[in-house]
């Protein structure tokens, strides 16, 4: 798919069918569904893609998500826009709990809460989207994720409730 405006800036992107993604999340634990995935056996998601960002480590309630933004992430007034880092947030912390599920356990995000601390700018370099389980209930489960640059500064933080159930 290709994007162009009136400046002749253009963005080009393709990604795979999810739904053999789909199917080996329900067909896997978490752990061994974001191996897979991190090992290149498995497409990442479309919304992966389509906002330039990837999973990068997964290990039992951790997940981490690597992006460098651009101008595409931009709002109209010239910095990267929030929804593009709820999504990275939204992705880490729901991820790390996924990472303790078995195979045919499903969720989803019920409840999220993020803290914009500094805009982010697509010089600001190289971001990590860290998120970890805080509480992983058989029904409910609940997360903690922070957005920082390579020396640790704090872009964003956020936590999250997920619903459990059986996929």
């Amino acid at each position: 798919m290709t994007f162009e405006n009136d400046n002749g800036r253009s963005r080009t992107y393709t990604w795979q069918d999810p739904t053999t993604t789909a199917k080996a999340a329900r067909q896997k634990s978490g752990l061994e569904f974001f191996g897979e995935m991190i090992g290149g056996n498995l497409p990442q998601p479309p919304i992966a893609k389509t906002l330039d960002f990837r999973l990068t480590e997964a290990d039992e309630g951790t997940a981490v998500f690597e992006i460098d933004c651009s101008e595409f992430h931009y709002n109209p007034l010239g910095a990267v826009h929030g929804g593009v880092i709820a999504t990275l947030l939204d992705s880490a912390m729901s991820c790390a709990i996924h990472t303790r599920l078995p195979a045919g356990t499903g969720y989803t995000t019920v409840e999220m809460k993020v803290n914009f601390v500094r805009p982010i700018l697509q010089d600001t370099g190289p971001l990590r989207c860290v998120g970890s389980v805080v509480h992983g209930g058989r029904r409910i489960a609940t997360a903690e994720g922070k957005l920082v640059d390579a020396d640790g500064k704090l872009y964003a933080h956020g936590t999250t409730t997920c619903f459990i159930f059986s996929a």
